[in-house]
């Protein structure tokens, strides 16, 4: 059996990953910090080794007769996390990580970086040749971690692989609950905005492809769901599966620009999480589309899952445990 290692093995997209892989014969290490509860995964059979990608030491024994390492861990975006912590764990560990496991002599570094690297989409869809435009610290902090796995290869010190997911989402997905719980109320915005999204399932299966296809280092891969479409055509879905309509109502978004900056400028200071802050309107005013089809030709990715299948499978998990009211059906 191969044997692998899967950091951020714990989160939403890793244990999924963990799962796959199990399930084709490999035999599976996932690096997860003290403390971390992984029953679920020790009761698959997965080998884990406390560490931490900040604390290059505690990476030896991960890395250690691995064949390939498959690098998701990260501090993803949220509000009020400081940019020393971004850096921290997405550019200094990663950089921790690519060294162990070039002196490791690991043969493949599959690493998860994100589309967020391009920022807004100013010509949709975009190909992976879009430059680079972060614009916040978790964005920028991905940029620098992906540009730093790409010199490893480029300075022939690693076989690397570089995947782009886009919003991910399906059964077990917390980060996309608000989105069918406002789905009745009125929309910032003209919702004429471009959104796109990747079932898991479809996500792990490329993240699969870019670990075994041969012949694609130094290759950036966008890994995402089959078709991109509107916030006005996003929500009438979802209202559909729910057994309900959505709000005809669009509001202005100037206002709550107004009101995330001065949200912003009076809780940061106190360390309070704003109740509205300006990144949030990026979901409501910038484009977010993608093409994949260098991924379908060159790995031979082909995500299965179309947008009202996945939708109607995540609402019906949220729906059996409570977590949104309608008609949601699997």
């Amino acid at each position: 059996m191969k044997q692998i290692l899967v950091t951020g093995a714990s989160g939403f997209t890793g244990t999924h990953l963990v799962k796959k892989m199990k399930e084709r014969g490999y035999a599976v290490r996932a690096l997860v910090r003290p403390g971390k509860d992984v029953s679920h995964l020790e009761s698959w059979g997965v080998e884990i080794v406390r560490g931490d990608v900040t604390q290059k030491e505690t990476l030896i024994p991960a890395v250690r007769g691995v064949e390939t390492v498959y690098h998701l861990a990260a501090v993803y975006r949220q509000e009020g996390i400081p940019k020393k912590k971004f850096w921290e764990v997405n550019v200094e560990g990663t950089r921790n990580l690519l060294e162990v496991s070039a002196e490791a002599k690991v043969k493949r570094f599959v690493h998860c970086s994100t589309v967020g690297v391009q920022g807004e989409i100013k010509h949709p869809p975009a190909t992976e040749e879009a430059p680079y435009h972060p614009e916040d610290h978790y964005q920028a902090s991905k940029m620098e971690g992906e540009k730093w796995a790409l010199s490893y290869y480029q300075q022939g010190k690693l076989p690397v692989v570089v995947f782009r997911p886009v919003g991910i989402y399906g059964p077990g997905d917390m980060r996309f609950l608000k989105l069918f719980r406002n789905v009745r109320k009125p929309m910032i915005g003209s919702g004429k905005v471009l959104y796109h999204l990747t079932y898991i399932d479809d996500l792990v299966e490329g993240i699969r492809l870019v670990g075994e296809v041969s012949g694609i280092e130094g290759e950036v891969f966008t890994l995402a769901g089959p078709r991109y479409t509107t916030l006005n055509e996003l929500y009438a879905i979802i209202a559909k599966i729910l057994g309900t309509r959505p709000s005809r109502v669009h509001l202005p978004v100037w206002p709550f620009w107004v009101a995330g900056t001065l949200c912003e400028w009076i809780c940061r200071p106190l360390h309070i999480q704003p109740p509205i802050y300006r990144r949030r309107l990026d979901f409501f005013v910038k484009d977010r589309a993608f093409d994949i089809s260098k991924a379908k030709r060159v790995l031979g990715y082909s995500p299965k899952v179309d947008l009202e299948e996945g939708l109607a499978k995540t609402a019906h998990w949220y729906k059996e445990r409570g977590l949104i009211s309608g008609d949601a059906k699997n």
